[in-house]
């Protein structure tokens, strides 16, 4: 279980590592995301499994994982109609 649970603290702190660099694509940024997500997923699996808890929580957090995945890809294909493609370059804030 420890080790398990290590290995899922590992694969959060990459995704947290690639969201946090600078990279130039929006799509990046957006799986950096859903890897993050994947991983907080599994510790919760894991925890919840360790106590004997119910797994309708799972089923909470995965609902709105999948609706942050939706509207992250409807920002991208609204960015890439916009300005030709997702480059945050491209893409000025002010």
């Amino acid at each position: 279980m420890l080790n398990m649970s290590l290995i899922i603290i590992i694969m959060f702190m990459f995704g947290n590592m690639i969201f946090v660099s600078k990279h130039k694509h929006l799509l990046i940024v957006l799986m950096s995301l859903e890897f993050m997500v994947l991983s907080i997923f599994f510790l919760m699996l894991l925890y919840l499994m360790m106590i004997n808890y119910n797994l309708y929580m799972l089923m909470v957090f995965m609902v709105f994982s999948v609706c942050e995945g939706a509207l992250g890809l409807s920002i991208l294909v609204s960015m890439i109609r916009t300005h030709g493609n997702d480059y945050f370059q491209s893409f000025n804030l002010i």
